[in-house]
């Protein structure tokens, strides 16, 4: 694992996908009208044959997606994540879904990675495609799990979303990293809490753990890549062995990854307090950065940190969040 400031990487989705479609003949990519701004002009440009530009009529794209898998393709749909799933909804219930087909929905930017406000960002997408029956849900955490995702999802049974920053993404896992579908990762073993991360919030968690573990915590941490189907089996080990959970995760409450967790404490009968981080039942406002909009909106380090504090009862004020400056090419967790 590194330590931050970490190093980023520009296009890891977009080298990746194609060098999988070079191998892999039946993948078809389409664009919705954002090809350079979703990575795939790498693709356009080497395989252009194979390049489909649905235009902006996602629902449309949708629906061309599902007919392609039913003539055997492998359709890699793209377009921004709100894009991807709040205005095709019925689409991809009707023709993706419902017929448990074989396509590959990436969204990028969500939720307030992107700066450009409510229409723009996605901030319920998970809690949407976890409703629907056959539908797998990722939430990948960093430049190598971004770089792994196509390989790890092109032969998963039906219909697949996955979420993925764009831009300039940290690298904060080793190279010898492997991105599991079947299995959530535990990254740290603790007794007082159970430290639960999805996708960008992975970062925030890691420095969280290390001003809770400079405090005298005891902390757990677990990646959860999947969320839909959730490891539940990885995560309930951590619960049980924890005083307090926390769930962390760049989407709303509602509906996502804590509400996910909740779900199968509550199922489990285990009783521990929990404290779910995330964008609370509001939407977001535009700004002129995203780092911004994390802090603003209960996304940061600290944030995860005082959740912890409350979630364990602790006395006195929580410990403060390390400050990690970032130069160019690097990233900082807010």
């Amino acid at each position: 694992m590194r330590k931050p400031p970490y190093p980023i990487e520009l296009k890891p989705y977009g080298r990746a996908l194609l060098a999988l479609a070079r191998r892999r003949e039946e993948i078809l990519c389409l664009s919705g009208d954002l090809t350079r701004q979703t990575e795939i002009d790498l693709f356009r440009a080497e395989l252009p044959g194979r390049f489909v530009h649905a235009g902006m009529a996602e629902a449309n794209m949708m629906g061309l997606a599902g007919a392609l898998a039913r003539e055997g393709h492998l359709p890699f749909v793209h377009t921004f994540g709100v894009f991807a799933t709040r205005r095709p909804y019925d689409q991809i219930a009707n023709a993706i879904a419902y017929p448990n087909l074989p396509v590959r929905i990436i969204g990028f930017m969500p939720g307030v990675s992107t700066p450009g406000g409510p229409s723009h960002q996605a901030i319920d997408d998970v809690a949407l495609m976890r409703a629907l029956p056959n539908m797998t849900v990722l939430d990948v955490a960093d430049a190598v799990e971004v770089a792994q995702v196509a390989e790890a999802i092109v032969d998963l049974p039906g219909p697949v979303y996955v979420r993925l920053k764009r831009g300039e993404v940290p690298v904060v896992f080793d190279d010898d990293h492997v991105l599991d579908t079947t299995r959530a990762a535990v990254l740290a073993e603790g007794s007082d809490l159970a430290l639960i991360a999805g996708g960008m919030m992975l970062a925030a968690v890691l420095g969280a753990a290390q001003a809770l573990g400079d405090a005298g915590v005891s902390v757990s941490v677990v990646n959860v890549p999947v969320i839909k189907p959730l490891d539940t089996a990885t995560i309930l080990g951590a619960v049980a062995g924890a005083k307090g959970v926390v769930t962390a995760e760049n989407h709303s409450v509602i509906g996502g990854l804590g509400s996910a967790v909740a779900e199968a404490i509550a199922e489990a009968g285990l009783g521990r307090p929990l404290r779910r981080v995330g964008i609370l039942d509001t939407f977001a406002e535009g700004s002129l950065t995203a780092p911004y909009l994390f802090d603003k909106y209960g996304l940061s380090t600290q944030h995860v940190i005082d959740a912890a504090w409350s979630a364990l009862a602790r006395p006195g004020p929580a410990p403060r969040a390390p400050v990690t400056e970032a130069e160019t090419g690097e990233y900082s967790p807010v």
